[in-house]
């Protein structure tokens, strides 16, 4: 009997692929607030037919990541200080909620993993090297995360929401002070998940994020002098 080839993975719509793009280019901060968007110019930048671009504008103007310009084409939003206080407060309240449960659960393995990422921030933090600790902050959280993977939805909303969260991130590490209140913040969340109290491990998480808020408009809104 002759074997099956593999099937092929299909592959996305060009549009999709171009759409998905372009918003995580945007969501990363690789593409700043006020930058301009045009047809011919992304087009020709990634290789594609203009349709898809513009199909992919339109989508992201529909989800407020962009806007369209007086003239043509588009420039990329900037979320106002209301929009960026709902961002973190929903985030709070989520990933507050996560915790909790997570603490119930949780295995000597991971805490030992988290102990890890926290004392490799805490290095980068001494070199001053800000890409580092946002890149170990992040795998933290991430591997918080995972472990409700089996909890679809509140997955999903915390993942999308991350995803509007951290293009402010970067920013709030580099406020004076905020890169040693992360990594504090996260020994703190540690220590609240090894005493397994749900309860101590909410209120520590929702005011890390609270924190994290405050930075954010700071460094958005009201960017002191000397703060780059």
């Amino acid at each position: 009997m002759a074997s099956r080839s593999p099937q092929k993975k299909k592959r996305p719509p060009i549009r999709e692929s171009v759409y998905e793009h372009l918003k995580a280019e945007i969501l990363s901060g690789h593409l700043d607030p006020g930058r301009k968007l045009t047809e011919e110019h992304l087009a020709k930048t990634l290789g594609v037919s203009r349709t898809p671009i513009r199909e992919a504008l339109y989508k992201l103007d529909s989800e407020g990541l962009i806007k369209p310009r007086n003239k043509r084409g588009f420039i990329v939003s900037g979320d106002s200080r209301d929009e960026v206080e709902e961002l973190f407060e929903l985030r709070s309240i989520l990933e507050g909620y996560a915790l909790r449960v997570i603490s119930q659960t949780i295995s000597e393995e991971i805490l030992g993993q988290l102990k890890g990422f926290i004392q490799n921030a805490e290095e980068a933090l001494k070199k001053n090297k800000i890409e580092e600790v946002f890149k170990w902050n992040t795998q933290f959280h991430d591997s918080l995360h995972e472990l409700i993977i089996k909890k679809a939805r509140l997955y999903r909303l915390i993942v999308n929401i991350r995803k509007y969260v951290l293009r402010y991130r970067k920013d709030t590490l580099r406020y004076p002070d905020g890169g040693r209140r992360s990594v504090e913040d996260h020994k703190k969340i540690l220590m609240a998940l090894r005493l397994r109290d749900p309860d101590l491990c909410e209120r520590i998480m929702r005011e890390h994020i609270q924190e994290a808020r405050e930075d954010a408009l700071l460094s958005l809104f009201e960017k002191p002098s000397g703060f780059k």
